[in-house]
């Protein structure tokens, strides 16, 4: 099993130990050395590299990286499955589907423009406090549990979503729990009414804009095809100055129709927002669909949006890219490293008529009914299935360096495409293995300009 990954990005070596996560910025003697060294071998190096180094900064070389070993920060042992993973999980988070329903016909939607293979319809108040009573009824001593307002659009419903909110406060009272509340939204009915209620009772927000105007109206039409940008915009700008730029993420999906996605992260930071995450459409038999034709493209754009995060940030007008944003030095838990999300074990969705769901993206597969809210989970093979299709489960995921930061990837994109879970998604595996050399690059970087 691979124990390193080395790269060469933006004129920097870096050196990954995958198990424990350490990042080492490297020189190009040590850079070479690691295609033979294993920790054992250091005469082979020498014998090996006398001929290109200099002995002297071999030897001192070697006894870096053997200090290195002696901390568990180079060839760190084998992570192992917590035992926690036998037992049974504790319920972190649910999504909550108020509304099968939208004003938008996204080109790329995956739930099918809000209705999900199904009914259009609306979640009733009584779903909304079963579905809160289920994750305190599941989530054990946990004292923070997470609920988040999804659609189709789920402002449509908002009187539900309000109801929801005030029953979480009444069973936070009673219980003790402290629930943290996040809705996602397209904008179009964010009213001056709707904007003072989320920001007055702290609702965190994921705002849906694909960046420049052609490229948002092109894929997100209304309901009468016209382009939904220009009022959008305004609203979001309205809102996140509302609440003083925090608590929001603007969220965009780009498609072979631009690839040059860099553009639009950096036309939404120019807009003001510096809170951004932009992701690759997942789509199959479509013409706007990733291919792997559209990899070296994607993989240089990746490369030009890490240079100008980095002279943004250095110049005082940066902002933050979600999939830049990590940790090198404190990462997750094992827990998380291993699972990801915990979708199907520990996070749930509830359809509007009480139905669950691994996740968000599982509601309308009818072969991922777990049960409902009112008689909880009856399928009880399936959170199993899903708890152990972690990395180390995974026979492609436990060959890959960065199994530990994607955590397996997306099990809804691996169903899509493979119809297997333990199958990830190849396409989205490249993306994130381009996205997070550039990640750790950056932190390294940043945190070398810091000292």
């Amino acid at each position: 099993m691979q124990k390193i990954h080395k790269f060469y990005l933006n004129g920097m070596y870096i050196m990954l130990d995958i198990n424990s996560g350490a990042v080492h910025v490297i020189d190009k003697m040590i850079y070479d050395m690691m295609d033979l060294y294993d920790g054992t071998n250091g005469e082979a190096v020498l014998e090996t590299y006398s001929a290109t180094y200099d002995r002297g900064d071999l030897v001192e070389a070697l006894e870096e990286l053997d200090a290195l070993i002696a901390t568990q920060e180079l060839f760190a042992p084998t992570i192992d499955v917590p035992p926690t993973f036998s037992e049974k999980p504790l319920v972190k988070s649910l999504c909550l589907h108020v509304a099968h329903d939208c004003n938008l016909r996204c080109k790329y939607c995956f739930a099918g423009t809000g209705d999900f293979g199904h009914d259009r319809s609306l979640m009733s108040k009584e779903v909304g406090e079963k579905a809160v009573d289920f994750i305190i009824a599941n989530s054990g001593q946990r004292k923070h549990c997470e609920l988040d307002f999804f659609g189709g659009e789920p402002l449509m419903n908002m009187p539900v979503v309000k109801h929801v909110v005030e029953y979480v406060r009444k069973r936070e009272k009673e219980t003790g729990k402290e629930f943290k509340l996040t809705l996602t939204t397209n904008g179009v009915l964010l009213n001056d009414a709707n904007i003072a209620y989320l920001n007055d009772n702290n609702i965190s927000l994921v705002l849906s804009l694909d960046g420049r105007k052609e490229v948002h109206d092109n894929m997100r039409p209304n309901v009468a095809g016209k382009g939904s940008y220009d009022g959008i915009l305004a609203t979001f700008k309205k809102l996140v100055d509302a609440r003083g730029g925090k608590n929001y993420f603007l969220r965009g999906t780009f498609t072979a129709y631009n690839l040059d996605f860099t553009a639009d992260v950096l036309d939404m930071a120019d807009k003001g927002f510096d809170l951004l995450s932009v992701e690759p459409v997942v789509a199959k038999e479509a013409d706007y669909e990733i291919t792997e034709e559209h990899l070296p493209k994607l993989f240089e754009e990746y490369d030009k949006l890490t240079e100008a995060y980095i002279d943004r940030k250095l110049s005082g007008n940066g902002f933050e890219f979600f999939h830049f944003n990590m940790d090198i030095n404190n990462g997750p838990c094992v827990a998380k490293r291993l699972s990801g999300c915990g979708a199907g074990h520990e996070y749930f969705a509830v359809a509007p008529n009480g139905d669950l769901y691994p996740c968000h993206q599982f509601v309308g597969r009818d072969k991922y009914l777990l049960g409902t809210i009112f008689a909880g989970v009856t399928n009880k093979e399936m959170p199993k299935y899903f708890r152990q299709a972690h990395v180390l489960n995974k026979p492609e995921c436990s060959k890959c360096w960065a199994r530990f930061y994607c955590s397996g990837g997306c099990h809804a994109n691996a169903d899509l495409f493979n119809g297997d879970i333990k199958v990830p998604y190849e396409i989205g595996c490249k993306l994130q293995q381009k996205r997070m050399e550039c990640a750790i690059m950056i932190q390294a970087k940043l945190a070398m300009l810091e000292k």
